[in-house]
C-alpha cells in the first residue's frame, strides 16, 4: 500500500463529536498494561473490545495466547509489547519474546525504541533491536505488523522526535507510536505534529506508515486534537485503523458516552493542549 498525496495545510472537514467518537472507537487499541493485571482482566478486556469493535487490544506478552483465543473470529487484533517499558533489554531477549508472541497469536508487536542509546547517539544499538523485531514479524507465516514506540516525552525536542521517527521508519516498521504511557510525559500534540510531519514528507509512492498516539488520551476532545493534526497534514481520508491508532485504557468510556448522545464527561489530558 502506498500513502496518499500529501494534504493541503488546511483541513476542510468539520467533524462532529460523534464523528470523532466513531473514529476513535474504530482506531482504538484498548489497552491493559497495568502491573497488577491478570488473565481474567485480559479476557474481560477482550470481551469489551469485541463487543464494541475496537481495532485491537494491547496486552502483556503472557496474555497473548488467551487473548488470541478470546478474539478469534471477531476481527479485533491482538497487540503486545516488547522491550517495554524501559527500552533497554538485550536484542536476543527482545527477539525471543517477539518470536513467542507471534507463535502465541499476536497480530501486532509494539517495540520500544532503545531511546537511551538513541539519545547518546548510539544509533547502531538502537537500530539493531528494531531490525530484529521487524525481521521476526516479516518472517511470520501471516501478517504481523510492528509499531515502534519512540518514547517521545523522553526525547524532548521536535528535532529528536523527528529523528527517532525517521529511524523507526527506516527500520521498516508499520507504525510510529508516541509513548509507553509509563513515562512522565506521554502523547502530546507537539510530538504528534513532529511524527506526522515525517510521515507526510515521505516521497510519493512510499509504503504506508501509520501513527499511534498513546498515553494520557482520556476524552473525545483529546482524540479530536490528534485526528485534526492528521487531517491537516495527511488529508481528511487518511485516518483509519490501517494508518492511525489510539492506545488508551479509559478513552472507550467517553467514546461510548458521546456515541450514546451524551456530552463528554472525561477530563481532558493536561498534556493535550
Amino acid at each position: 500500500m502506498t500513502r496518499p498525496t500529501q494534504a493541503s495545510s488546511v483541513a476542510r472537514v468539520t467533524r462532529t463529536d460523534a464523528d470523532i467518537a466513531a473514529l476513535a472507537l474504530a482506531t482504538l487499541d484498548l489497552t491493559d498494561l497495568g502491573e497488577a493485571t491478570n488473565e481474567a482482566n485480559a479476557i474481560a478486556l477482550c470481551a469489551r473490545a469485541a463487543a464494541h469493535g475496537t481495532a485491537a487490544v494491547c496486552v502483556w506478552p503472557e496474555f497473548v495466547a488467551v487473548s488470541a483465543s478470546a478474539l478469534a473470529g471477531t476481527g479485533v487484533k491482538v497487540a503486545t509489547v516488547v522491550n517495554f517499558p524501559a527500552g533497554d533489554d538485550a536484542m536476543a531477549e527482545v527477539a525471543e519474546l517477539t518470536l513467542q508472541a507471534v507463535a502465541d497469536g499476536a497480530d501486532e508487536i509494539d517495540v520500544v525504541l532503545p531511546y537511551r542509546a538513541f539519545l547518546r547517539a548510539d544509533v547502531t544499538a538502537a537500530r539493531e533491536v528494531l531490525d530484529a523485531v521487524v525481521a521476526v514479524a516479516a518472517g511470520a507465516d501471516r501478517t504481523v505488523q510492528t509499531k515502534v514506540i519512540i518514547e517521545s516525552g523522553e526525547l524532548a525536542t521536535p528535532e529528536a522526535i523527528r529523528a527517532a521517527a525517521t529511524l523507526a521508519i527506516d527500520s521498516g516498521t508499520d507504525f510510529v507510536k508516541t509513548s509507553t504511557g509509563k513515562s512522565p510525559v506521554s502523547a502530546t500534540p507537539e510530538a504528534a505534529e513532529a511524527i506526522l510531519s515525517v510521515i507526510a514528507a515521505l516521497p510519493e509512492g512510499s509504503r504506508t506508515v501509520g501513527f499511534k498516539a498513546s498515553g494520557g488520551i482520556r476524552s473525545v476532545d483529546d482524540a479530536r486534537i490528534y485526528i485534526e493534526i492528521a487531517d491537516r497534514l495527511l488529508g481528511e481520508d487518511w485516518v483509519s485503523p490501517a494508518t492511525f491508532r489510539f492506545g488508551a485504557s479509559s478513552l472507550l468510556d467517553d467514546v461510548l458516552r458521546v456515541l450514546d448522545g451524551e456530552a463528554s464527561q472525561a477530563p481532558s489530558s493536561p498534556t493535550a493542549y
